[in-house]
């Protein structure tokens, strides 16, 4: 009994430094040289600050700002330790007051746009957490965005476009807009402007 009591302790260590110690280990050092960026959180900084991540959305509520997708996470929206969906389907009571919720809100953020609101702005992700909106949601915001911070629409949407980013690998899912990266550079344009 005590040699399979010895074995299995052994075999216990050798696994436990094998999947707990040397795997992790690798996966690190590849992701680190790989793609050193992601592996690190995808971080952005603004005045030596970080301010966020390349990959989670954030809630801007200021109208001042480009609104993202709707969270679903809790007890906060965005809220990455908890990632998820509503889990509601499209039939479900709830689903449809919070969109009505969310497109009056929208509506009165901006009165005279009479554009159908697009979809994603009234919607929440799978994640809960997602950092991109369409260009159509971008596009709906432009001008609020634009009078709110007395900028020519133009310009705003010449910000849209550097913020853009195309489909994955030039074939996968649809053009999208960071919200973060682009409130960031209506930041710095408001800071620039005389």
């Amino acid at each position: 009994m005590l040699k399979e009591l010895k074995i299995t302790l052994v075999i216990f260590g050798l696994l436990t430094l094998l999947t707990g110690v040397a795997y992790p280990g690798v996966v690190w050092m590849v992701a680190q040289l790989a793609m050193p960026d992601r592996a690190t959180g995808s971080v952005i900084e603004s005045g030596g600050k970080a301010v966020g991540s390349r990959l989670l959305g954030q809630a801007f509520t200021n109208p001042r700002y480009f609104w993202g997708r709707p969270s679903a996470t809790g007890p906060f929206p965005n809220n990455s330790a908890v990632s998820s969906g509503s889990n509601q389907g499209a039939t479900n009571p709830n689903l449809l007051s919070a969109v009505k919720d969310r497109v009056a809100a929208l509506r009165a953020a901006d009165p005279g746009n009479n554009v159908a609101v697009p979809v994603d702005l009234v919607t929440a992700s799978g994640s809960g957490l997602d950092p991109q909106i369409s260009l159509a949601a971008a596009e709906y915001q432009v001008n609020r965005v634009a009078r709110e911070r007395g900028l020519d629409p133009v310009r705003v949407r010449s910000l849209v476009a550097a913020a853009t980013e195309g489909r994955t690998f030039g074939l996968l899912g649809e053009p999208r807009v960071n919200v973060l990266e682009l409130n960031l550079a209506l930041d710095a344009q408001s800071t620039q402007a005389p």
